[in-house]
Parts: structure tokens; sequence; C-alpha cells
């Protein structure tokens, strides 16, 4: 069992005054947050609020135009600025993105490859682990998220759900220091969406450190440690899940969660 114990640990991800353009459009404006170690972080919005792209920067997926994202208490190096600023060391961003594993909307599975294969396939190719200790831990993982009996077959012979599962055991046996989560069950209807959260639930019990993009209002109050609201690219208001749902200060928020959390 991982411990949540954010006072004596440096958070996995911190995020300073963070803004990111696409052309003249701003999506992100100036947003800082922490993802302490072994807590479970939301980010909720309506369409356009820049949580995805947060989620994406935080991973180094997408560049930023200014502001800070520290990894560990390590800074990420920065050269050129503005809309040409780009990361100054690949090899510290690859370093950096083997340690955090993303978890998409639409599953990203390999169609050629068994879902063994799909789970095995990073830790033994992009990071040089050993085939048969990687085997064993992807058939542990793939068990951990109840598809252990799918280890044969290809992503196309599975219900969107299992394969989302798949998704989150390959994410899992990168064993990263945390887990980035970008809507991962919007895409599914509402029997094979509660599979997918049954398995998240269960790794926020263990104490694993996540960031996730949901629309599900009732996941992001029965799991999170913290829930961040952004609004037209800044944080409107952040803090408990139990403030947020249930007294929420802001009159975005609440219109917000009006339209959203189910009477």
């Amino acid at each position: 069992m991982l411990t949540k114990d954010s006072n004596s640990a440096t958070p996995v991800i911190e995020i300073r005054d963070l803004h990111k353009s696409y052309g003249d459009l701003e999506v992100l404006k100036g947003v800082s947050m922490i993802a302490p170690r072994g807590h479970v972080t939301s980010l909720i919005g309506s369409s356009g609020s820049g949580k995805s792209t947060l989620l994406r920067c935080a991973n180094l997926l997408e560049d930023s135009q200014q502001g800070e994202i520290i990894f560990n208490g390590e800074p990420i190096l920065w050269k050129g600025a503005g809309l040409d600023r780009r990361p100054a060391d690949r090899k510290q961003v690859t370093r950096i993105r083997t340690n955090l594993s993303m978890v998409f909307q639409q599953f990203n599975l390999w169609a050629h490859m068994t879902i063994l294969q799909n789970v095995m396939e990073a830790p033994v190719t992009v990071m040089g682990r050993d085939k048969a200790e990687v085997e064993e831990k992807a058939r542990m993982y793939l068990d951990k998220v109840g598809i252990g009996d799918k280890c044969d077959v290809y992503p196309a012979q599975m219900s969107g759900g299992q394969q989302q599962r798949a998704a989150i055991a390959r994410a899992l046996c990168m064993e990263p220091q945390a887990l980035l989560f970008d809507e991962p069950t919007s895409a599914l209807d509402p029997e094979l969406e509660q599979e997918v959260i049954k398995v998240i639930k269960a790794l926020a019990e263990e104490g694993r450190t996540m960031i996730i993009v949901t629309h599900d209002m009732r996941m992001a109050a029965d799991i999170s440690d913290h829930v961040v609201f952004l609004h037209k690219g800044l944080i409107e208001e952040e803090g408990h899940p139990s403030d947020l749902f249930g007294n929420p200060k802001s009159e975005r928020l609440k219109q917000f969660l009006s339209a959203t959390v189910p009477a």
C-alpha cells in the first residue's frame, strides 16, 4: 500500500504559471497546480476549458510557452521563448516521460498485436527491460484489471471497456511514478464505463499518484483528494471534493455542476 503523505515528499508533478497557446489562441493563461505523491487530482471543466491541454503539457506531449513544469523537484529545461520554446534536453524529456504513463480516451492499442504484446511493448522496446520479467508483470497487471484471460486476443475482439482496461494495464506495466488519465471513460457506454471506473477506484485506493481529466463528477467526488475546476484557461476554483461539490463558491462552478451532476 502506498502512503498519502504529501507533507514529507516532493510533489511528483508541480506546475507554475503555465501558459499554452496555439497561434493566437491562448488555451492556458497561467495555471499552477501540484500532484502530491499518492494523491488523486481530478481536473474538471467544460469543453475548451484547457484541462486536456494541461494534462498533455504536464506529460510534455505539448510545448508550453511560459511557466515551469517540475518533476520530482527537477525543473524541465527550456530553450527559446514564446511560441518557439522547446525542451532543451531530449534525454531529460524521455526519462521523465517513462515515469508518467498516460491513458487516453481512445485506447490507442496496436491493432496488429495481442493484448499481452501491447502491454509488454514499451517496457521491452523503449526501456530495454528483460522480456521474461516484463511478461510476468504484464500478466499480473492484466489480472489486476480483470482481463487476465484476454492475453492472446487482439484489440478488435474486445469490448471498449476491455480495451480501456488493457490500456490501463499497459500504463501500469511501465511502473510509472504517476498515471495520467485523459477522459478515460467518455468513449464508453454507461455499462462499460463502470468496468473502467471500478479499476480506477481500485488504483486510487492503493494510493497511486494520478491526475484525471474527467466528465464524470461522481467519480471525481468519490476518488479525488483534490479537484481543480478550470474555466477559460484559468483555475476558477479548487479544493477538496466535499467543498467543491458540496459548497461551490464561484457562480461559474455552480452553473457547471447544475448542468453536469445528476439530481
